[in-house]
C-alpha cells in the first residue's frame, strides 16, 4: 500500500531497486553532536569552540580532520603524535552522546517507509564506522529500514571508491544496474560516478563543494521529493534479465 504522502506516485517500479544512502548530511542531521564533541574536547584543552556552521561543511572528511580543523581555527594545530589520543578522546565521547541532538531530517522516515513498502531494497553507505553508524540509527530507531549498514570499515576501500558502494548494494541483496546512490557531498558523487549508478544529492546536508557543481542526476530539497527522483531515474533503467 502507498504510503498517503506519495499517494499521487506509482512507486511498484521502484519494487527490487536499491537506493544505497549517505549518513551524516543525508538521512540525519549528526552536525550538532559531532561539533559539539569536538567543542567538548576543545574546551578541556582551554581554547575556544567551533561555531556550528563552520564545522559542518568538514563533517564528510571523518573525525580527525574536524578536530584538525577545530584546532586550527583555535591557534593550535594538532601535532602528528598528539592526534591518536585526541581522535580516541573524539570518539569514546561521541559514541556516549551520539544521538543527543542528532535527528532524521525532515520526511526522512516516511519516504524510507513508502520506499521498503514499494519493494525497493535500502541500504547505508557511509565513511563513518561501521559500529558508530549502527549505534546512531539504533539510537534513533531507524536500522530496522535498512538491509544493512555498510561503513567503510566493511568495504575493501571508502568512498569515492566504487567498491564501497558496490560492497553496498551486493549486501543488500541488490544489483548495480538497479541501483542509486543518495547523498551530499563528494565523496557519494564520486562513488556513484564511478560506480556507474545514478546519483540524488540532497541540498541540506554538509558539503565543502556546493552541492550543484557536482552535478547530480537529481538534486532535491526535500526528502519528500525523493521517490519521485528515484522513479525517473531507475525506469530509464529497468532490470537486466539475464535469461535472455
Amino acid at each position: 500500500m502507498s504510503h498517503p504522502t506519495f499517494a499521487g506516485l506509482d512507486l511498484s517500479a521502484l519494487a527490487g531497486a536499491t537506493l544505497a544512502f549517505d549518513l551524516d548530511g543525508t538521512l540525519v542531521d549528526t552536525a550538532p553532536d559531532l561539533v559539539g564533541t569536538l567543542n567538548v574536547i576543545l574546551q578541556e584543552e582551554g581554547h575556544a569552540p567551533l561555531p556550528l556552521e563552520d564545522g559542518r561543511p568538514f563533517i564528510g572528511r571523518g573525525a580527525r580532520f574536524l578536530l584538525q580543523r577545530g584546532f586550527s581555527a583555535a591557534g593550535a594545530p594538532i601535532a602528528d603524535e598528539a592526534m591518536p589520543a585526541l581522535f580516541e578522546r573524539f570518539i569514546a565521547r561521541y559514541n556516549a552522546h551520539i544521538a543527543d541532538e542528532s535527528r532524521p531530517f525532515e520526511g526522512v522516515v516516511e519516504t524510507l517507509e513508502a520506499l521498503a513498502a514499494a519493494g525497493s531494497r535500502l541500504v547505508v553507505c557511509t565513511n563513518k564506522r561501521t559500529d558508530l553508524s549502527t549505534n546512531l540509527l539504533d539510537a534513533l530507531g531507524m536500522s530496522g529500514h535498512f538491509a544493512a549498514i555498510v561503513g567503510a570499515d566493511q568495504a575493501p576501500a571508502q568512498k569515492p571508491d566504487r567498491r564501497h558502494l558496490e560492497t553496498a548494494i551486493a549486501r543488500a541483496g541488490g544489483a548495480v544496474d538497479r541501483a542509486l546512490m543518495v547523498g551530499d557531498a563528494a565523496p557519494d558523487a564520486g562513488a556513484a560516478r564511478n560506480a556507474g549508478v545514478p546519483l540524488v544529492l540532497v541540498s541540506f546536508g554538509y558539503t565543502e563543494i556546493p552541492v550543484a557543481d557536482l552535478a547530480p542526476d537529481e538534486l532535491i530539497h526535500s526528502y519528500l521529493d525523493l521517490p519521485a527522483a528515484a522513479l525517473r531515474l531507475l525506469t530509464a533503467c529497468p532490470a537486466r534479465n539475464d535469461a535472455l
